[in-house]
């Protein structure tokens, strides 16, 4: 296991993990981890079997016997099925990330998810894409990120996001949740969200995509960054 490769791509809350993870995992044909996706997940099978949020063991219970799997449709993201319902469209509001930032305080929450999410390390490599991958999930990782963007953009950005997925939302209310989550995040007692030490910090802040991928693929060696052969 430690001998296949892991980039890991740590980062806030609308600081374009998703989109960059994704398209560095097609650029390389690695497998891709989105780790918030399975939290969100269980945060939202918790909420339909009405579970209480701050119930640390019942919530991981139902982690335990939630059924969560990728669909690749056609280009874009992966649809996210949770126990045999299509959930992507319900896991994009950040509801759901509220209540996923809430459920990842929980020790024995994200000890049922380690294990499934060491699963997918599987070769060529993966992409893993979180808060915790390269300072928990992945420590042993040869190359880590952490990518970054002022609240003020990543408030913008899911604003335009959800605004084209046509979900009405407040721009001050989203820069609001985002510094909430942020300030959550960084102070929870476990797992906290911060840089590896060994990470490179990519701040994404009025920088094309496009650019920003190339700045992160510069992580790997050379020999790992060459076209794949289809």
């Amino acid at each position: 296991m430690p001998r296949i490769p892991v980039l890991t791509i740590d980062g806030p809350s609308g600081s374009g993990k998703g989109t960059i993870s994704r398209a560095v995992a097609e650029r390389l044909g690695w497998h891709y981890l989105d780790s918030g996706a399975l939290y969100r997940a269980v945060g939202l099978a918790a909420a339909w079997e009405g579970v209480d949020l701050s119930d640390a063991e019942a919530v991981a219970q139902c982690a335990a016997r939630t059924e969560i799997r990728f669909e690749t449709q056609g280009a874009g993201e992966p649809h996210v099925i949770v126990n045999g319902k299509d959930a992507t469209r319900q896991l994009r509001m950040e509801t759901a990330g509220a209540a996923a930032s809430a459920i990842a305080a929980h020790p024995p929450v994200r000890a049922a998810l380690v294990d499934l999410q060491h699963r997918f390390r599987r070769a060529p490599g993966l992409v893993a894409d979180g808060r915790d991958m390269g300072t928990v999930i992945f420590p042993d990782a040869p190359y880590k990120v952490f990518l970054t963007a002022s609240a003020e953009e990543r408030a913008k950005r899911r604003h335009k996001q959800l605004k084209e997925k046509g979900v009405s939302v407040n721009l001050d209310s989203l820069l609001h949740e985002i510094a909430a989550r942020d300030e959550r995040d960084a102070g929870r007692a476990v797992a906290p969200l911060r840089p590896a030490d060994d990470a490179v910090v990519v701040d994404s802040t009025g920088t094309p995509i496009t650019e920003v991928i190339e700045r992160v693929l510069a992580v790997l060696p050379e020999k790992l960054r060459q076209p794949r052969q289809d």
